[in-house]
């Protein structure tokens, strides 16, 4: 991984946040870990989460919970709407949108190099008749 000495407690906290689908924080990334190794202290998941961060493998993301949550950097790009009911995070892409802020970005005189979209929402709700 780019350089960095994988240690197993190392490949372990990178290999649960390559398979979350739920953008954990620091506090259920150890959870996780500590069930599948106990050796791993609450100190070694900040420490690699931070250095993972550094190195540009995962990113960060605070969405509105008071909590710091990660990913796995995408290899391609998407977006986040978060329920404000549930805290789930739904990922999306949308070429539109991805359109739009290019061509917003063009006719303010910039060319677009990175960009992060996060809608806040709560459910519909179903009809009650």
């Amino acid at each position: 991984m780019r350089g960095l000495r994988m240690t197993g407690q190392r490949r372990v906290i990178a290999r649960i946040l390559d398979e979350s689908a739920d953008h954990p924080d620091v506090e259920e990334l150890y959870r996780r870990a500590n069930a599948l190794d106990p050796r791993i202290s609450i100190s070694t998941v900040y420490r690699t989460v931070k250095l993972l961060e550094d190195t540009g493998i995962i990113a960060r993301h605070e969405f509105r919970d008071g909590r710091a949550r990660y990913e796995t950097v995408p290899d391609e790009h998407h977006d986040h709407l978060i329920d404000l009911k549930s805290g789930r995070v739904i990922e999306f892409h949308s070429p539109e949108i991805e359109a739009l802020q290019e061509r917003i970005a063009r006719e303010l005189g910039f060319r677009l190099v990175d960009h992060r979209l996060e809608l806040y929402g709560v459910p519909l709700k179903k009809d009650e008749h």
